[in-house]
């Protein structure tokens, strides 16, 4: 076994030891005895940014695959395995990593290990033909039902289009396109899963009620023998500019309810000090109903039945600021698009006041802890940090590094990103006018997070 490393958060006083096992596995454990569940999380170090052009949507149809038996475990069997157990299951796929995780009563934990264990030593021999065209089908239903078929389905996906240039890592997302997905052989299959299914391109973390010397003998009698792959070739650069130099737009006509202005802003890197500022003044902008656009779009115009700002964070190409705002009756969009460019001038020239800036870090503290005072939340973010920047004490010091930026640096982001010339924008006109009314919620919102839960919408 390799080096181990502990740390712990002074103001939080959570705390993770770091180990390494002989062939490159990850592994981070956080005690917490609070109540008897343990969550594992798994993340492989691959996502859609590691796709190549003709073969997009192999890493979230793995994710699929996953979850169709392995040597030891046929079938459904993993499914039933962890909830005949008392626990719960998922996996997501994101641009930049795919995830699995478990949250069972802590005296099933060696279950759940042992399950993970077996998918990732012995998965391949288990795959075939009517596994990978049984998955290949489920992934197009799911395309069907969540994007192409839902009003403003496919926003996320020509917003990123339009964002990230053609050629660029990012300018395709996770669910994949229908022609490609028919076009993965079970081969391509095999080849993704022997390159990126390998213990030393992933990190395993286990938070709750264990003993972690127990847990790690566990690890190392599972996983230890799982031999390391070293074909993986690093991701394309996914760098640009810092601003898109000019805006980008494209028209709908579609049968939505509303007519609706949703736009991507280009932000800076997520890990970067610059990052957590634009966070800052997103949730000032447009983080519920105490926003600026809200109050402004929804309250006191009344142009907008919903106004809102979320940040998508991204470690390897810019994040995206992501703008939603859904019309009121037959409102048309460039007047809404005046107020908005009018308030996000308004901000850059004038920043926060003492109290946004006051209301939107304990907004981002309240966000952060709670994710943290889970023990899934918390063995996600350990595995996030770990996987992305190297380091998962990162994920117990997000706080402080949230609640240490200035007014003045929020001020200096919105300036330099928020502006008309750094965007691109979808404006959708309804085929036909709709009842008035709220418009229906849709999974854009959940796809600008990145991820595609598959077994019950989980979006974190």
């Amino acid at each position: 076994m390799g080096h181990t490393a502990t740390a712990q958060d002074a103001t939080g006083g959570l705390s993770a030891t770091e180990h390494r096992l002989a062939n490159g596995l990850r592994v981070v454990l956080s005690e917490d005895h609070l109540t008897p569940v343990a969550a594992v999380c798994l993340w492989y170090d691959v996502g859609s940014r590691h796709e190549v052009k003709g073969r997009t949507g192999l890493a979230h149809l793995f994710e699929h695959l996953m979850f169709q038996g392995s040597a030891s475990v046929p079938g459904n069997g993993h499914f039933e395995l962890v909830q005949g157990a008392g626990g719960s299951l998922n996996g997501t796929t994101s641009f930049e990593r795919t995830n699995y995780f478990e949250t069972m009563p802590a005296h099933q934990l060696e279950l759940a290990l042992w399950l993970e264990a077996d998918r990732m030593g012995s998965l391949l021999t288990a795959l075939d033909e009517e596994s990978m065209e049984n998955q290949r089908d489920v992934v197009k239903n799911e395309r069907r039902q969540r994007y192409d078929n839902v009003p403003y389905g496919t926003a996320f996906e020509r917003l990123t289009a339009l964002a990230y240039p053609e050629g660029h890592p990012y300018h395709h997302t996770p669910i994949g396109s229908m022609a490609d997905l028919d076009a993965a052989s079970l081969e391509d299959a095999r080849n993704f899963f022997r390159t990126y299914y390998a213990p030393n391109n992933a990190v395993l973390s286990v938070v709750g009620d264990i003993d972690p010397e127990l847990t790690l003998a566990w690890i190392e009698k599972y996983f230890g023998s799982i031999p390391s792959h070293d074909g993986k070739q690093p991701p394309r650069d996914g760098s640009l500019p810092e601003t898109m130099g000019g805006q980008l737009r494209e028209e709908i006509a579609e049968d939505v309810p509303a007519r609706a202005l949703m736009a991507a802003y280009r932000l800076p890197h997520d890990g970067t000090r610059e990052c957590d500022a634009a966070d800052l003044a997103l949730t000032v902008l447009g983080g519920g109903e105490s926003s600026r656009l809200h109050n402004r779009l929804v309250r006191r115009d009344q142009t907008a039945v919903a106004a809102g700002f979320g940040l998508l964070r991204l470690a390897g190409a810019p994040s995206l600021g992501w703008l939603d705002v859904k019309t009121s009756g037959g409102v048309d969009v460039p007047r809404i698009e005046a107020a908005v460019d009018e308030e996000l001038a308004r901000f850059a020239a004038e920043g926060p006041t003492a109290e946004e800036m006051e209301r939107a870090q304990a907004q981002l503290e309240r966000e952060w802890l709670d994710r943290l005072g889970t023990v899934a939340g918390r063995a996600d973010e350990l595995c996030r940090y770990a996987v992305l920047f190297g380091d998962p004490q990162l994920a117990l010091t997000a706080v402080g590094r949230v609640l240490d930026v200035t007014a003045e640096e929020v001020q200096a982001v919105a300036a330099a990103r928020l502006r008309p010339d750094n965007r691109a924008v979808l404006v959708y006109e309804p085929l036909a006018q709709g009842a008035d009314g709220d418009p229906e919620e849709t999974d854009a919102a959940e796809a600008a997070a990145g991820q595609h839960d598959d077994t019950e919408k989980a979006a974190q």
